[in-house]
């Protein structure tokens, strides 16, 4: 377990971790402004000094890998984030049936490429004469 002080100063290497996330993609969603990029601390001045992440950064971070793998792209996920601070649900909501349309329709081409490739395989196992049926379908594409 994490105690909060730990949470509430992790370098940026710490930040990345606790997303599951390399540092580079921290610095990259950082220039696309969907994380803050903290100022610098410490005894040494500006130049020396570390950023320090707390557990607001973890959870963007963590939202934005969601977000992610629900298959939002980086704007929309701008978006989402902007909607938060407005409470905008007619807008998030459209957002996410935009999301679930898509899906739908990913889902019914991965259904046909399945049913298609299940259909080629059972001719493959009928017969051993002749050309193989996958192969030959996927050279005739």
């Amino acid at each position: 377990m994490v105690r909060s002080q730990e949470v509430s100063g992790l370098t940026i290497a710490g930040l990345a971790r606790s997303g599951g996330v390399g540092v580079e993609t921290v610095r990259y969603y950082q220039r696309r402004a969907l994380l803050e990029t903290p100022d610098r601390r410490g005894d040494i001045g500006q130049a020396g000094g570390i950023r320090r992440y707390g557990e607001a950064d973890v959870r963007r971070l963590r939202f934005i890998r969601s977000a992610q793998a629900a298959g939002f792209t980086l704007e929309q996920i701008a978006e989402l984030l902007a909607l938060d601070a407005t409470d905008d649900r007619a807008r998030a909501r459209e957002l996410a049936s935009v999301r679930i349309a898509a899906l739908d329709a990913k889902i019914a081409e991965l259904e046909g490429a399945r049913a298609s490739l299940r259909r080629l395989a059972e001719e493959c196992g009928s017969s051993s004469e002749g050309r193989c049926p996958i192969i030959s379908s996927f050279e005739d594409s």
